[in-house]
């Protein structure tokens, strides 16, 4: 029995390798339907993966309130340059989200763009004031030095942290720890830290926490005040602002969306006709992100899938013409004793190989296409091993599936009729 299965895909193999050319166009269609579909599902789960790694580093168990600039109106627009524009959040808001939710931690942060200096290197920027818990609601950790304490906030000191772009470009070759840094043209500050390298998304104002420089908030507000006045193309815009945000973090992820409500509830009727506010929550950004991506990936298969089918319908058509050109052949082995078991199986050895080896070719142009654009277009890509399987199983199987018909219809044929095939 074994050795008539061996003998069996021999001649399969063999047969195979009489007509090498038509062959190797058989596997072309399988081979790039099996590269297209890891190509794809990489690049899909790269670009997922990424939009979830900023979601997550907002926080799944924190909530956003941020400050937003209002829409224009005919009011704002004729609204003198010199006269402040106030809106957003408020210090007393903060202490009211503090006193409702007391075992949530409740974060104020402000936001100042100003010119950092250290001696001839400089950097546009932005100054956040905040509190000592900053650095845990937000994910961040120290690399050097220390970061805002209770005393800073209360003394009011010029203390300040440096995020690790920033501390790069102001002290390229020097130790930036008790070093003094100039923010704006008067402010100086104290260096007592510096933030490991985050490598995150823009945050304040389209400037990444990496690029920041952070002191307390009662200094913020002391060195810089609560209106923000600025300048484009000659026309000046004068803001007052007391908090650009509040981060509240809670204990579990379960607590999240009720917390929200309960902030949503508060806060939106204050905010609703100026529409000052917007509150985000991460963990429903997250739960939406991973339904489309789930849906984005399920797309991508069944695009690339196609490519697959049409493999196969190349591989039945050129297995259709092979058992066309043997007929001869097929009637010689029926009337040596070849049984029909016999013929089927070795048209579906045929079949089978065809798609296994355009399978195996197409997995390996599969991880190369990802590694050349992560390479040379800075795409990040991911290539799980479940759809490198998923992939190469499924070319093996319609090479099976598509080589039934041809394999049946080689066994069906009468043999004396075969015998006088010209």
């Amino acid at each position: 029995m074994i050795g008539d299965s061996v003998r069996t895909i021999r001649l399969g193999l063999k047969s195979l390798m009489l007509h090498k050319l038509r062959s190797t166009l058989t596997t072309a269609g399988i081979l790039f339907g099996v590269a297209s579909v890891i190509a794809m599902l990489a690049v899909g789960e790269g670009a997922s993966d990424e939009a979830l790694q900023r979601f997550r580093a907002l926080g799944v168990t924190n909530i956003l309130l941020r400050s937003t600039r209002p829409p224009d109106t005919a009011q704002s627009s004729t609204q003198s340059s010199f006269q402040a524009m106030a809106f957003g959040l408020l210090y007393a808001e903060a202490t009211r989200v503090r006193n409702t939710l007391p075992h949530a931690t409740v974060v104020e942060v402000r936001e100042i763009p100003r010119n950092v200096t250290r001696g001839e290197n400089f950097k546009s920027t932005v100054v956040v004031g905040t509190q000592p818990d900053f650095l845990d609601v937000a994910n961040m950790h120290i690399e050097e030095g220390r970061w805002l304490t209770d005393t800073d906030i209360t003394y009011q000191s010029n203390a300040c942290v440096l995020g690790s772009s920033l501390a790069r470009h102001l002290f390229p070759l020097e130790n930036p720890i008790d070093q003094t840094v100039l923010a704006g043209s008067e402010d100086r500050f104290r260096v007592v830290g510096v933030l490991e390298y985050q490598g995150r998304a823009a945050g304040p104002q389209g400037t990444t926490y990496d690029e920041c420089m952070f002191t307390g908030i009662t200094s913020s507000r002391r060195r810089f005040g609560d209106e923000i006045r600025s300048s484009s193309g000659g026309s000046f815009k004068n803001e007052r602002v007391e908090l650009h945000e509040i981060k509240v973090k809670v204990k579990d992820a379960s607590e999240v969306e009720p917390t929200a409500a309960v902030l949503r509830e508060m806060l939106g009727q204050s905010h609703k006709q100026q529409a000052d506010l917007e509150i985000t929550v991460p963990l429903e950004l997250l739960r939406d992100q991973e339904r489309q991506k789930r849906m984005f990936n399920l797309v991508l298969a069944v695009i690339a899938s196609i490519s697959l089918l049409v493999g196969g319908i190349g591989i039945m058509n050129v297995m259709l013409a092979t058992v066309t050109e043997r007929t001869r052949e097929i009637g010689i082995r029926r009337a040596l004793g070849a049984k029909k078991k016999h013929i089927v199986f070795q048209f579906l050895v045929e079949a089978a190989v065809l798609s296994a080896l355009g399978g195996l070719i197409g997995v390996a142009l599969g991880m190369v296409v990802p590694w050349g654009i992560t390479e040379f277009f800075a795409q990040k890509t991911i290539i799980r091993t479940v759809h490198v399987v998923l992939a190469f199983g499924i070319s093996a199987l319609v090479g099976v599936v598509f080589g039934i018909y041809p394999a049946w219809r080689a066994a069906n044929m009468d043999p004396v009729e075969a015998l006088r095939h010209e």
